[in-house]
């Protein structure tokens, strides 16, 4: 935040953007395999890596068709609501700055903003969340898992007992093997030689 072209909707755009680029790197020889694209995302990036897959749901909706496919989302301790996020005033109103107002002034951008009020996001999902994180109350995880269950989602919440905010950066901890495992799973059908 704070810098040129940040924020609504600049934010955003750089996150699908930059997924596309995706598809642009493969036609320049690259060896990625497209039908295996997982977004994982920690903090405000969990709630970015998540609404990048509600987006895309919502584009298909709308016909646009976009080169990358998300195939699975990892939110890790994410801001999966913006709205509970907004009230209950985490990060010292970085929601109100990232949207420009609260969620009375700026309706619209928050149902196109907040995964929460995107749902559902019709691809396979993994919540981690630490049952110590004092920055993103862990709350705000189970109340959107509980949502996306309900809306018909493939959503796993995995409650990491004694875990705090910023253990998920590292590398070698158990929520980075948890989220690992996780990802194989979800890939472990689809061989390289599959068409």
């Amino acid at each position: 935040m704070g810098t040129p072209s940040s924020g609504w909707p600049g934010t955003f755009d750089d996150v699908v953007q930059g997924i596309e680029h995706l598809g642009r790197v493969v036609t320049q020889r690259v060896d990625l395999d497209l039908r295996r694209v997982a977004v994982v995302g920690h903090s405000a990036g969990g709630h970015l890596a998540l609404w990048s897959a509600a987006r895309q749901r919502i584009d298909q909706d709308c016909g646009i068709a976009k080169r990358v496919r998300i195939s699975a989302v990892a939110g890790l301790a994410p801001v999966a609501d913006l709205v509970q996020a907004h009230l209950s005033g985490l990060g010292s109103g970085a929601v109100a700055e990232l949207l420009e107002g609260s969620p009375a002034e700026q309706s619209e951008r928050y149902h196109a903003a907040s995964p929460h009020l995107m749902l559902p996001l019709q691809v396979p999902q993994l919540v981690i969340h630490g049952t110590d994180d004092d920055a993103v109350p862990i709350d705000l995880s189970r109340s959107y898992v509980r949502a996306a269950q309900n809306a018909g989602d493939n959503v796993e919440l995995l409650e990491m007992a004694g875990t705090g905010h910023m253990e998920f950066l590292e590398s070698t901890g158990k929520t980075h093997a948890a989220l690992c495992n996780w990802l194989t799973r979800m890939f472990a059908d689809l061989s390289p030689q599959d068409g």
